[in-house]
């Protein structure tokens, strides 16, 4: 799928930010394409990531509500966004108890369905201010292109320093509420 669209003109850093704005599969999907498939340095793959993911951030904060209704209107549609409510419910625990901290938190996670799509999503059922929200999942955007950024680079050696200073932000942050 990548070589078609590469053979139909689009360009690599544009192919990273799209699959950086995908829900599910966001800048933790598209940094290992752009660094280990496309081979871009992570100087360069890193912004681009990041900034696809943050491109539906504002959009799903400010509109949430209405996009819902919209795409509810089809079968399907209903179906992901309640199995993405459900979903986003269940896991809002960690969002509920730290608010902002643990809005970033969640977005850091480096895991299916804890990105900046379910941040949002998150933030919004539990109405979170804008600018708050939006500072909290970039903050986890950061964090989260930084650990798979060391992942891709260093493979489980990037996994346990990345571990590593991920668990260190956790606790100065919860030592400081």
């Amino acid at each position: 799928m990548i070589d078609e669209l590469i053979n139909s003109g689009i360009t690599k850093e544009l192919i990273v930010v799209i699959i950086s704005a995908l829900p599910i599969i966001e800048l933790r999907g598209a940094l290992p394409v752009a660094i280990n498939v496309f081979n871009m340095p992570w100087y360069w793959a890193y912004p681009l990531a990041v900034i696809g993911n943050m491109l539906p951030v504002p959009i799903l904060l400010l509109f949430f509500e209405s996009l819902a209704r919209i795409v509810s209107k089809v079968e399907i549609g209903r179906r992901f966004v309640n199995w993405g409510l459900e979903r986003t419910r269940r896991h809002g625990k960690l969002i509920e108890r730290y608010e902002r901290i643990g809005l970033m938190l969640f977005v850091a996670i480096p895991l299916p369905f804890t990105g900046a799509w379910t941040g949002s999503i998150a933030a919004f059922l539990m109405g979170m201010k804008f600018k708050y929200s939006m500072l909290s999942i970039l903050c986890g955007v950061l964090i989260a292109g930084v650990i798979v950024t060391c992942l891709c680079l260093l493979g489980w050696i990037g996994a346990i320093i990345a571990g590593v200073g991920l668990s260190a932000i956790a606790i100065f942050g919860w030592w400081r509420i």
